[in-house]
């Protein structure tokens, strides 16, 4: 036990990182990881049996407590975004430096894709009986196990439109939780309350194109599937869908920030901040009058 332990310790030496941003980057991409393997593992479920082991309810939870316990694994050393939408968000309101995002956003979309790569491993053969095993569109699809495609009814403006509500309502509710100075979250549920807010978002927004809100979950997964045998057609369906969700989120964002600071966000901060200058002020005042004191001279000895 003891040799084992010296072992683990000089394989912990020798495999620490250093570098604050790329350890946090590796976290990020193991949190979106599980986010995409248990998510999609349970679309693969349904569409793969047929709908006999699993339903659009269990989707949402599974891609809800995905999302909550890709934020555990990786928030104490990433801050747990899983998402680009949030890491430009909290670098639009100055809470995360910009050197991040792109960084954040490419090992999010890394971890996206092994996300995808561990479900078609897991699934290969059930995915080999599936008729149409590798239709992108039509009854049969299997690519939007995967990645995120429009239903029939869509239309691209639509889908547009669908892709900037959902995220502007992912942030809004994100924003609230890790805002400060509004209702804080209990230490340890900020996970499971996040969670919970993508299952609301799935439940409620997902019946037009699968609510992505996430371009890293959407273009990782699409990139596995044009190089695991779907092709170049999962860029071209439906007039180029796969860039609805990986820009509209980015304007939802901003959607959603402006609509969060203007209602909420700039008040809360005014309050604290109106309350921080009062006692600064109080402060200032005491200094003042206790050095503007007459000093008392009856004592004194002449």
């Amino acid at each position: 036990m003891g040799r084992q332990k010296v072992y683990l310790d000089k394989l912990a030496r020798f495999f620490q990182i250093r570098n604050l941003l790329l350890r946090q980057a590796l976290a990020e991409c193991l949190g979106t990881l599980i986010l995409v393997m248990f998510g999609c593992g349970a679309v693969a479920q349904l569409v793969l049996s047929g709908g006999s082991h699993g339903m659009f309810l269990t989707v949402n939870f599974a891609f809800g407590f995905a999302a909550m316990l890709g934020i555990l694994v990786c928030g104490q050393v990433s801050g747990g975004h899983l998402n680009p939408a949030v890491t430009f968000a909290l670098c639009l309101l100055g809470r995360e430096r910009w050197r991040k995002f792109p960084m954040y956003f490419l090992f999010q979309t890394i971890g996206a894709f092994f996300g995808a790569a561990i479900i078609f491993a897991m699934y290969y053969d059930a995915m080999w009986d599936h008729p149409g095993c590798f239709n992108v569109t039509g009854p049969n699809a299997t690519a939007g196990i995967f990645a995120t495609y429009p239903g029939k009814h869509l239309t691209l403006v639509n889908g547009f439109f669908d892709q900037i509500i959902g995220t502007a309502a992912l942030i809004v509710c994100i924003l609230a939780i890790v805002d400060p100075y509004n209702n804080p979250i209990p230490k340890g549920l900020e996970a499971f309350t996040v969670g919970f807010v993508v299952l609301v978002i799935g439940l409620s927004m997902g019946f037009n194109s699968g609510y992505a809100v996430n371009p890293a979950r959407d273009l990782g997964p699409r990139i596995f599937t044009a190089m695991a045998g779907w092709g170049s057609e999962v860029f071209t369906a439906r007039n180029g869908w796969f860039l609805v969700p990986v820009f509209a989120p980015f304007l939802g964002t901003i959607i959603g920030v402006i609509i969060y600071q203007l209602m909420v966000g700039f008040h809360m901060e005014g309050e604290e901040r109106d309350v921080r200058d009062a006692e600064e002020e109080n402060v200032r005042l005491t200094n003042i009058n206790t050095n503007d004191k007459p000093k008392d001279t009856s004592k004194e000895v002449i």
